[in-house]
């Protein structure tokens, strides 16, 4: 099921943080279906993506901060 508009990001990050602590945890020789193989690939150009909208992201949270 989809997240929710109103809990997106947070029920991503949460995700995310799997995955990042997955990462450091592996020893590297796991044993990866091609689906997996392939949403890790997905993980890692999404990631550089977001990355690249640090600064549309800062934007998003400043103008947050400013409606509270």
């Amino acid at each position: 099921m989809p997240n929710m508009s109103y809990c997106r990001y947070e029920n991503t990050s949460l995700d995310m943080q799997d995955v990042v602590d997955t990462l450091w945890d592996s020893d590297c020789d796991e044993d990866l279906s091609e689906y997996e193989r392939r949403g890790l690939r997905t993980i890692l150009e999404l990631a550089k993506e977001i990355v690249g909208m640090e600064d549309k992201i800062d934007n998003i949270l400043e103008n947050q901060k400013s409606n509270e």
